[in-house]
């Protein structure tokens, strides 16, 4: 059954090596090159979205890519809040937190 509640972020939506066609849903300008799923954690926590150990999974594969383990994480809906404003937003934040990663190093 459907859960409306929730929305499933895929680690390939944000993918630069990824073709729309294969699964990246931001435009290139925001993807970045291999996201892991702990900086997707990391962007959904930052951005005020509870995530739990319940609601990640790193073994799963993408439909699209049965080949590769990517993992997602399951977000709860905000009252007003799409699937595509919630991609942005966390495009958004994982760019920041690779930059501000990058300059610590």
């Amino acid at each position: 059954m459907k859960d409306y509640d929730h929305v499933i972020i895929w680690t390939d939506y944000f993918n630069r090596n990824l073709s729309r066609r294969k699964g990246r849903k931001v435009s290139k300008d925001m993807a970045i090159f291999d996201p892991s799923i702990q900086e997707l954690i990391d962007a959904s926590k930052s951005a005020g979205f509870a995530v739990s150990a319940e609601s990640t999974n790193e073994t799963a594969r993408f439909p699209r890519r049965s080949y590769v383990r990517s993992g997602y994480v399951m977000l709860a809906k905000k009252a007003s809040s799409k699937k595509s404003n919630i991609m942005l937003t966390l495009a958004e934040r994982i760019a920041l937190n690779r930059v501000r990663l990058s300059k610590r190093r």
